[in-house]
């Protein structure tokens, strides 16, 4: 089974790097341009249990306050979050959520997908 990865970009370029990089690892890449589009994903895909999103987003609701919902709403899906002009130490993150700033390592963005999901495969190419 591939597991769904919502993808939260609302960047053209990144999201489609994203996109490639959780399919190459083998999970199923879930598309999503902006905050609302995720939480309309989230209500109607309820085998998510992954979100991978960038939390500067200016044209929609703050990436910070999505994740909180998210981890208010729906408990056990697991957070990944990326920012290019946020630090970890510069945002508080909600309980659970993992922090990587940009630009991102393929990798290492890989492996902790793999082990807040649970999956250890082995890379694919």
């Amino acid at each position: 089974m591939r597991w769904p990865v919502l993808v939260v970009e609302d960047e053209p370029i990144l999201r489609l790097d994203a996109i490639s990089m959780v399919e190459q690892a083998g999970f199923e890449a879930v598309e999503a341009l902006s905050s609302a589009d995720a939480i309309r994903l989230l209500e109607e895909r309820l085998d998510i249990r992954l979100v991978y999103m960038d939390l500067d987003m200016p044209r929609s609701r703050k990436g910070i306050e999505i994740a909180a919902a998210i981890r208010k709403r729906w408990p056990p899906i697991e957070i990944i979050l990326t920012a290019a002009y946020f630090t970890r130490e510069s945002v508080e993150l909600p309980e659970r959520v993992e922090f990587y700033p940009k630009p991102v390592d393929h990798i290492e963005i890989v492996e902790a997908m793999r082990r807040l999901i649970g999956h250890d495969r082995t890379e694919q190419s």
